[in-house]
């Protein structure tokens, strides 16, 4: 090696050991772990298909959907731009709101475009049944309630659905216009473990 082909290699290692004391000291909040600690090398990744009812009730005396901002006055919108609903909407087996209740959707959908009735959706499936119970699984995303079909993304979850990943189909199964009560189906897609 020359003379100078070593003072090149010794300021390249040089500047790399610099960067590395640097990035570890820049990120000393993070460490990465086992995957045998929170026992992932024991379970099995699955695919799993959930199909439900999603009911948004906003008329009448118990309702699961309420107004919690509407839309600015001084808006002359067609789509009830920066409208925001909370909701703690039952999920049932069947479309009819008699049919068996497997859990809740909580959260809450605000109206994000001015050109198209565009919802901003934020909200967990927190599910009442079998071994489900207790486990949630989280969607955020875009509906363009007026297409046949919307797909909107699973971001995470909690209990059964820790590490979840996926996406859910919503597509409308009834919906009354003149009091803005709905019934969507759901199917929801999610690895898990």
């Amino acid at each position: 090696m020359s003379p100078q082909h070593f003072l090149i290699f010794f300021f390249l290692l040089l500047s790399f050991h610099s960067l590395t004391s640097i990035t570890a000291q820049d990120t000393d909040f993070v460490h990465q772990i086992d995957r045998n600690l929170l026992g992932l090398n024991k379970k099995k990744e699955k695919l799993s298909h959930f199909k439900f009812y999603w009911h948004d009730i906003i008329s009448g005396q118990n309702p699961t959907s309420v107004r919690v901002v509407s839309p600015p006055l001084n808006l002359n919108t067609t789509t009830l731009f920066g409208l925001v609903n909370m909701i703690d909407n039952p999920l049932t087996l069947g479309p009819e709101l008699s049919s068996k209740v497997v859990g809740k959707a909580q959260g809450f959908y605000a109206s994000a475009s001015q050109s198209e009735v565009g919802l901003l959706m934020a909200q967990n499936f927190a599910f009442i049944e079998g071994k489900y119970n207790g486990s949630t699984i989280t969607i955020l995303g875009r509906n363009t309630v007026f297409n046949k079909v919307r797909e909107m993304p699973v971001i995470g979850g909690s209990g059964l659905f820790r590490f979840a990943r996926g996406y859910a189909e919503a597509t409308t199964h009834w919906l009354d216009y003149k009091s803005g009560d709905a019934t969507v189906e759901y199917n929801v897609y999610v690895f898990h473990y």
